[in-house]
């Protein structure tokens, strides 16, 4: 059976990260994914939560204090930021990563990633990840300033060396509406 888009991202964080692990949630919007990352590495792993509004983030730790998860750290700014945040000795060793790409449901549709932010970011994570781990895009595209992300993130995906990362695109083709796709790339 074929899943859907966030059942099959949920799959591939599953595939990805071990009990330990360093993980980056970009976009931690609701705080789905933080918890589900948060659940993954367990309390000797960590997870870094970033996002540009204060919303997201208080959330998003509203969420997982409920759920008793306390190896997150919080960080509200850009993903543009990540080098910033995470520390260099931290270079190979993330366990994966994942963005959602739009803007943070049930609030203003105006405030969206770009790809200013999100390329640099995908580009620092890259670095970050350990060999065999994946960085997982969730592209939502359907509004305001969303092809112009999707198509950059595309073409950045697309330019990766193949023999340094192997990039899927999985998405629906026979959908309405800018149905939201998965870029998965995985660092050799």
């Amino acid at each position: 059976m074929l899943k859907a888009i966030i059942p099959y991202t949920h799959h591939l964080l599953k595939t990805t990260i071990n009990e330990g692990d360093i993980v980056v949630d970009a976009t931690c919007g609701n705080g789905n994914d933080t918890l589900l990352l948060a659940s993954l590495v367990g309390e000797s792993g960590r997870v870094y939560a970033f996002d540009i509004q204060k919303q997201a983030i208080t959330t998003t730790k509203a969420l997982l204090d409920e759920h008793g998860q306390k190896q997150v750290t919080y960080i509200q700014d850009s993903h543009a930021k990540i080098n910033e945040y995470i520390p260099i000795e931290e270079t190979g060793k993330i366990g994966g990563a994942i963005f959602n790409l739009g803007y943070l449901p049930r609030s203003d549709k105006h405030i969206i990633t770009t790809s200013e932010s999100t390329i640099p970011a995908i580009a620092s994570l890259l670095n970050y990840l350990m060999k065999g781990r994946l960085v997982i895009l969730v592209v939502y595209y359907g509004h305001d300033g969303g092809e112009d992300e999707k198509d950059a993130v595309l073409t950045f995906a697309k330019a990766l060396d193949q023999k340094k990362f192997a990039v899927l695109n999985y998405q629906f083709i026979n959908q309405k509406n800018n149905p939201p796709f998965i870029i998965a790339i995985q660092k050799r």
